[in-house]
C-alpha cells in the first residue's frame, strides 16, 4: 500500500487527511513539524509528502531545504499545504505543487494519485472490474 508522509502540527487537520487517504486506499504516516518528518523519512521514504508551511521547531521551508540537500531524500515528491500565503508563489519558491487551506479534499486525492498511483481500494476496484468483463 503506497504511503504518504503527513506533516502538520494542526491535529485535526492532521487526523482529517489521515482518514481521508486511509479511506482512498493509501497508509500514512505523521509527523508534527519538520523535525519529525525528516526522521520519518530516514525510517521509510514514503511515495509522497503532504507538508504544511507553518509549523514550530522545523517549518516546511527550512523541512523541504534540508529534504533538498539529503540525496537519499530529495527524490521524494512534495505537496505543501498552507492558509498563511498564497499557494502559487510558495509553491514556485519550494518548487512543488502547493494547496490552500482549507483543503478540498478531492484536490487532496488527486495530488496523492498523480505521485502515488491510485490507492489501494481504487486499485483492487479497477482489478475486479477488469477481471470480471
Amino acid at each position: 500500500m503506497p504511503q504518504v508522509l503527513i506533516i502538520d502540527d494542526d491535529e485535526p487537520v492532521r487526523r482529517l487527511l489521515e482518514l481521508l487517504l486511509k479511506t482512498s486506499g493509501y497508509d500514512t504516516v505523521t509527523a508534527t513539524n519538520g523535525v519529525e518528518g525528516l526522521e520519518q523519512m530516514q525510517r521509510q521514504l514514503p511515495c509522497l509528502v503532504l507538508l504544511d508551511i507553518m509549523m514550530p521547531e522545523m517549518d516546511g521551508f527550512e523541512f523541504r531545504r534540508q529534504q533538498l540537500a539529503d540525496p537519499n531524500l530529495a527524490p521524494v515528491p512534495v505537496v505543501c499545504l498552507t492558509g498563511h500565503y498564497e499557494p502559487e508563489q510558495v509553491g514556485l519558491q519550494l518548487g512543488v505543487a502547493c494547496l490552500k487551506k482549507p483543503l478540498h479534499f478531492p484536490d487532496v486525492i488527486d495530488a496523492v494519485e498523480a505521485k502515488c498511483g491510485p490507492g489501494s481500494f481504487r486499485r483492487a476496484k479497477k482489478t475486479t472490474s477488469t477481471s470480471t468483463s
